[in-house]
């Protein structure tokens, strides 16, 4: 029989979700049509049988073993036939799971019932009742930013043709819940449903050749049109005028607070794809995205701000600057909003051909003499103008339409749509640094200086303008590679604004150096410059932290660059910030799940002891992926976990893989995801979330280290102490396929060599994902907690209240559970079988099975509670109603591998390992 659920279903479960289910069936339906229609009785029949049988492993009335023969037994052409189909139920049932998550999101409000925490409606609810200090608001919320920054790692396996045919569907099937169709009507819809579902069937779910860096940044603006240029403008104005009724006089929110960042074209660690020429095309296309977009804008407003000055009186600056965009003749003599409106959008489109030389489609050019815009506050004071005029005559709920969010847009994206950041690993400084120098004749060897002397010497450099190399230079080609990058930096920050790439991030670092090191880099390309004898720098100098080791020394580190006075001249220029990236994702593959999550608390704990010593400002930088294993889990819980004084009203994290569409594919789901980052941030700022009594604080910080530390033992013993783990790795899951799935241009390695160390996260986290162990999420967890309570009762007590009231404590043992609900040892046993040794099998998986069994049995000695998602019932749903399409596609690909790796050289085969890659990640949602 199958492993039974590790939650609990109940009646009322079931008649919440009918009509998901329906959703679910009528979509299904129409994809079984679309398959008996064109692969015919037989084909319809293998797939119809598979997915009876696998609902019957989920009720536990069909033996898995004998299902998973049924599978084995189907040649090549007929699995593929049964992958493609489960890979599209899968689709859909996402579909289906995300209207219904509206539907029941609406019927809470019907209800009259409050907004849900996450919501900023929440949010101000509480600020409001906290009576908090205008001032002590305006000091906390002083520089505020929240910046989601979208990264390109590949775990996101759908194609632009897939993204689309689902939003057609989706659209469809809210117009069968919104309204009452008639005969021909509901015949109509399902037809146009069924026509979607039958181009998803014959469209390529994945690609004949790999992705390119450049296919990645086309792909990363798609969320522009799709929900930021609607959804971030809204919220941040919506921001302002809450904190001018909450804290009247102090300014909060001026500044826009959500902004948008980006990875994609200039985070180069470890992938030699990035150049010059890629930072430059993704600044471009930014840059190109967002005057396009203001230029299609101004088109629309263009048209529809027909007001006469024979019906409505206007302003004189309007009049003005209608002026200037008459021409004699003109038939819209009486128009002068249309005339404004013109000039503004010739003075852009000016600026459009400028930037890009070339005219965009919405260009218009009266007169040749229309001066370019120099900065978006120039475009913005023109647009306020017209703004300014509608309010003056009471034309207000003109003025706050699309006017509105184009100006609101304009303050968000500027003329750079988001910030590029810069990434590079602290090695690779390192090397060109030591060619500079030499080539400078400042040192012929600095690598083999010790630290302090490397100090001096960066220090040094850091006191004037003089460039290290000249026009002659010649350097290596990772040298002359990075020091394009820059100088393709230096030239967007030129052309498009400061902003354009606002950050570096420096991996791996681990000395005072490295950050110096980055500095003197900057300084070649010109975007840090020595103003008097101080160094003045537009980019932020940004270490990450990624080892447990690392972030163990990190505020160590900090404090020591702090005390350079050139590195402390760079912070005060950036008004006292300084910003630091912790990375989940390393630290997790270094030591486990529970020892990674406190090494961040704790480093976070030192870094803002070390910010308030200083007299500086902190802003964090959480590198999050999709999975927990990669400090994935609902965001809010997340940011709200976060220690005291951690969150300052700044927040910055990553946003990877399959979790962007999934947050922000289209405007209701990106308010709701953009809200909850800016709601926690606020909540966490201004609020007490603690949530420990200021006596339990010692001793829970206590209990963490050591508890953290056995999990790190445990976690350790199995992947870095275990003979021949790597191999048992390697064998039972598809970590050496993935590689080959074209789903993005980073190599799965940094180095090629066998080790876990080299292994990016990504395929380490993917891995374990598709064969269902989730080893990241939980690993190491149980025997910790198993061993440090021992039959203690007054620490199992402890450790419930935790439970109960820490917001650090609840979030990692809820998203641990989330993951075992998503793990299902069955399956996995099925891949413990293409090891071939028998006894390194049974050792390793042993090990992995006892292991998940005393977790489970520790979470439920700690909550109380053997249903594992006890406090996630959308969760529930979700995985109640979609695991049995995931039953199929597990079987199949554990067979398919073992053929594959046997010799069989099909074609077929190797295209069907791939998609049922691509279907496990769909159907997971949150795979890497």
């Amino acid at each position: 029989m199958s492993e039974p659920l590790h939650f609990i279903t109940t009646d009322a479960d079931r008649s919440q979700t009918e009509p998901l289910r329906d959703d679910i069936r009528l979509l299904g339906g129409l994809l079984g049509d679309v398959v008996r229609e064109h692969e015919g009785e037989r084909v319809f029949g293998l797939v119809e049988d598979a997915r009876v049988r696998a609902f019957g492993v989920r009720r536990q009335e069909v033996d898995r073993g004998s299902f998973g023969d049924t599978l084995t037994g189907l040649g090549t052409r007929d699995a593929l036939h049964v992958i493609r189909a489960f890979s599209h139920f899968a689709l859909l049932a996402n579909i289906a799971e995300d209207l219904h998550r509206e539907r029941r999101r609406a019927s809470h409000v019907a209800a009259g019932e409050q907004a849900p925490d996450g919501s900023l409606a929440a949010t101000y609810r509480k600020l409001a009742g906290a009576s908090i200090d205008g001032d002590l608001a305006a000091e906390r919320l002083a520089g505020a930013s929240v910046v989601p920054v979208i990264t390109a790692h590949p775990t996101e396996t759908r194609r632009r043709t897939v993204f689309e045919a689902q939003s057609h569907i989706k659209s469809l099937m809210r117009e069968r819940e919104r309204m009452t169709l008639d005969q021909l009507e509901d015949a109509e819809n399902l037809r146009q449903i069924k026509l979607w579902i039958l181009t998803l069937w014959q469209t390529a779910l994945i690609r004949l050749s790999k992705i390119t860096i450049t296919d990645e940044i086309d792909a990363g603006l798609r969320w522009y049109d799709a929900a930021f240029f609607d959804v971030m403008p809204q919220i941040n104005a919506g921001l302002r005028t809450a904190f001018d009724e909450l804290y009247p006089g102090k300014g909060i929110g001026e500044e826009p607070m959500l902004r948008a960042g980006s990875w994609i074209g200039g985070d180069r660690d470890g992938n030699p794809n990035v150049t010059g020429e890629v930072v430059d095309y993704a600044t471009r296309r930014a840059s190109e995205t967002a005057v396009g977009h203001y230029l299609d804008e101004l088109a629309q407003l263009e048209k529809s701000l027909s007001m006469s000055v024979r019906m409505s009186p206007t302003s004189d600056d309007l009049l003005a600057l209608a002026k200037r965009g008459a021409n004699a003749g003109d038939a819209r003599d009486d128009e002068p909003y249309r005339q404004a409106l013109a000039w503004v959008r010739a003075r852009l489109s000016v600026t459009f051909e400028a930037f890009f030389s070339e005219a965009h489609a919405k260009a218009m050019t009266l007169d040749a003499t229309a001066p370019a815009y120099e900065t978006p506050e120039e475009l913005l004071a023109d647009l306020d103008i017209v703004d300014a005029s509608l309010r003056s005559t009471g034309d207000n709920l003109i003025a706050d339409d699309r006017l509105a969010t184009l100006r609101e847009a304009v303050r968000t994206f500027g003329f750079h749509l988001y910030g590029l950041d810069m990434r590079q690993n602290s090695e690779t400084h390192e090397a060109t640094i030591a060619e500079l120098f030499a080539w400078a004749g400042v040192h012929d060897d600095y690598a083999s200086l010790d630290e302090d002397a490397r100090v001096e010497l960066l220090t040094a450099e850091l006191a004037s303008n003089r460039p290290l190399a000249g026009p002659s230079a010649s350097f290596s080609e990772t040298t002359e590679k990075e020091l394009a990058i820059t100088a393709a930096a230096a030239h967007a920050v030129r052309t498009f604004g400061e902003q354009a790439v606002p950050n570096y991030v420096i991996s791996m670092c681990t000395s005072v150096s490295d950050m110096l090191e980055t500095a003197v880099l900057l300084k070649e390309a010109g975007l840090l410059t020595v103003d008097g004898g101080r160094p003045v720098c537009s980019v932020n100098i940004v270490p990450l932290f990624e080892t447990i080791e690392d972030l163990q020394v990190s505020a160590t580190t900090l404090r020591a660059a702090l005390d350079v006075p050139a590195y402390r001249a760079l912070v005060d220029g950036k008004r006292g910030l300084q910003e630091i990236m912790l990375g989940y994702s390393d630290s997790n593959k270094d030591g486990g799940y529970m020892a990674a999550n406190w090494a961040l608390y704790r480093a976070e704990l030192d870094l803002v002891e070390v910010a308030e010593d200083a007299d500086i400002r902190l802003r964090l930088f959480h590198g999050r992926g999709g999975t927990v294993g990669r400090g994935g889990g609902p965001s809010y819980e997340a940011i709200l976990a976060q220690p005291p004084g951690a969150v300052r009203g700044s927040l910055r994290l990553t946003e990877q893989g399959e979790i962007i569409a999934a947050k922000y594919a289209e405007p209701k789901l990106a308010t709701r995801n953009l809200e909850a980052l800016v709601s926690a941030t606020l909540e966490s700022s201004l609020l007490d979330v603690e949530g420990l009594e200021p006596d339990e604080v010692e001793a829970a910080y206590t209990a963490m280290d050591e508890i953290a530390a056995l999990a790190r033992e445990a976690y350790g013993d199995l992947v870095h102490r275990t003979d021949g783990f790597v191999e048992y790795f390697k064998t039972s899951t598809p970590v050496a396929e993935i590689g080959e799935l074209n789903i993005g241009s980073r190599p799965s390695s940094r180095k090629a060599t066998n080790s876990i160390d080299d292994l990016r996260a990504i395929p380490w986290v993917m891995s374990w994902s598709l064969c269902r162990v989730m080893l990241p999420g939980w690993y190491g967890t149980g025997a910790a907690l198993e061993r440090w309570i021992g039959d203690d009762e007054k620490r199992l007590e402890q450790l419930r209240g935790y439970a109960e009231r820490w917001p650090f404590f609840q979030t990692v043992i809820s998203n641990m559970a989330q993951v075992m609900a998503k793990s299902d040892l069955g399956l996995a046993a099925e891949y413990a079988e293409l090891v071939e040794d028998a006894e390194l099998r049974e050792r390793v998986f042993g090990q992995i099975r006892d292991e998940h069994a005393r977790t489970l049995a520790m979470y439920e000695k700690i909550t109380g509670h053997d249903d594992l998602l006890w406090d996630n019932a959308a969760l529930k749903r979700s995985v109640f109603n979609r695991f049995p399409y995931l039953e199929p596609l597990n079987h199949l690909q554990v067979e398919l591998l073992r053929r594959y790796r046997a010799g069989d050289d099909d074609p077929q085969l190797k295209r069907g390992i791939l998609l049922t890659m691509n279907g496990l990640a769909t159907a997971l949602r949150n795979s890497g």
